[in-house]
């Protein structure tokens, strides 16, 4: 067994988010990559658009490697849920290869420093403004994960697809006619439970 690595460790679980975001727009339409699923718009290929710039500032900005030629520049006046959805004039094939291009910039800095070197995040409270390699990986990571969690439950509204990963779906062996029998039996619970407690 080899001497655990924290600093592999926590790169390794971010690839491996950033992948399962991306594999959630396979084999779908330029509409339903696009489709707002929520009342607030959330769509998967805007979560993708959305983590470009999460990962191009606090791995780029925060530890003094900017990278302004991968990513527009995003402007005081601004749209504020710009970074969330697609324009018109933005393809799949631009906003996935800037992502993989921040991306690849992140992996950089990530291999480069220690994970205990020192970078600062200007819109961040004052005294939590310094930060860690360390803490960005940790933020970063939670960052992907409950933006691919997002990816999930919108790819799941599209199409019923499910899964954490090409060849595994993660969920208990079932055909649709059960899932919809578990749905129905959850939503029944859930009416008995409100009438008894109204």
């Amino acid at each position: 067994m080899t001497a655990p690595d924290p600093k592999k460790d926590l790169h390794r679980y971010l690839q491996t988010a950033r992948d399962v975001l991306l594999w959630k727009l396979e084999g779908l339409s330029e509409y339903d990559i696009r489709r707002p699923l929520t009342p607030t718009g959330t769509n998967l290929l805007g979560l993708v658009k959305h983590l470009s710039y999460c990962e191009l500032g606090y791995f780029g900005d925060t530890f003094g490697r900017p990278a302004d030629h991968l990513l527009p520049r995003l402007t005081q006046d601004a749209e504020p849920t710009v970074d969330m959805w697609a324009t018109a004039d933005e393809s799949r094939e631009d906003i996935v290869g800037r992502y993989r291009g921040v991306c690849a910039h992140a992996d950089t800095t990530i291999e480069s420093l220690a994970l205990d070197a020192t970078g600062w995040v200007p819109h961040w409270p004052a005294e939590r403004s310094e930060v860690t390699l360390h803490r960005i990986l940790v933020h970063m990571l939670a960052e992907t994960q409950r933006h691919a969690g997002h990816a999930d439950i919108v790819r799941e509204l599209v199409d019923g697809a499910t899964g954490m990963r090409d060849g595994n779906d993660n969920m208990p062996p079932a055909d649709r006619a059960w899932w919809e029998k578990h749905r129905h039996r959850l939503e029944q619970v859930a009416r008995g439970v409100a009438a008894d407690g109204s």
